[in-house]
């Protein structure tokens, strides 16, 4: 693995075959793609989501880094990034807990429990460090390819992927159901949150 700082490259950073639940909606923490060339730092707060399914075409995932400044932490954080050009979510719960001077809090977004009106986003990208479902079926997947040579999927133009060279996996799309998914930052194109519900109560009451 090679790392240079002020291009911020990293040629060989090797991600899980699995994708992320590439959701998440602004309740509270900053969010940010691309680390050191992006426009925002990350809060320096990770948060929880989860959802019963999620189906996605134009998959991607590649290795990045995610930049954070702040009084309890600052440097860079790697992360696998997943990215959908749509995607499909049933079931969406997304929690981040809030250190306040009342206690702690848990800022809870619920949306697409009606299977008739699921959450939609498209150009989805999501940072993330711990994945896990029930099951994940992925169509036409190659794996090993370089950034560079991505072509089914999105890759953010903030994010941090060196000289093309590093290694990343596509597939035409994913199907990932029973998701929990631990993540540093999102961002999308689009997001629709259908029948949501945002609830802010004391104590740690977290997705998952």
């Amino acid at each position: 693995m090679s790392q240079t700082f002020g291009k911020t490259r990293w040629k060989r950073f090797a991600v899980v075959m699995v994708p992320t639940v590439a959701l998440t909606a602004a309740v509270g923490v900053s969010v940010a793609q691309g680390a050191l060339a992006a426009s925002f730092s990350i809060s320096g707060q990770q948060f929880k989501v989860s959802a019963d399914s999620l189906h996605g075409d134009g998959f991607t995932q590649y290795g990045s880094v995610d930049f954070h400044d702040s009084k309890a932490h600052t440097g860079v954080v790697p992360v696998a990034v997943s990215g959908f050009n749509a995607a499909t979510i049933h079931n969406l719960c997304q929690s981040v807990v809030v250190p306040t001077p009342l206690g702690n809090y848990t800022l809870t977004i619920n949306a697409g429990q009606d299977p008739a009106h699921p959450v939609t986003a498209t150009k989805l990208f999501i940072d993330m460090t711990d994945l896990k479902a029930t099951t994940a079926t992925f169509n036409n997947i190659n794996i090993g390819v370089a950034t560079g040579g991505i072509t089914k999927g999105p890759v953010n133009p903030t994010d941090a992927v060196g000289d093309g060279t590093g290694f990343a996996q596509e597939a035409d799309s994913a199907d990932l159901t029973g998701v929990q998914q631990t993540a540093w930052a999102t961002s999308a194109g689009t997001f629709s949150l259908n029948g949501m519900h945002l609830n802010l109560a004391s104590g740690v009451h977290e997705c998952f």
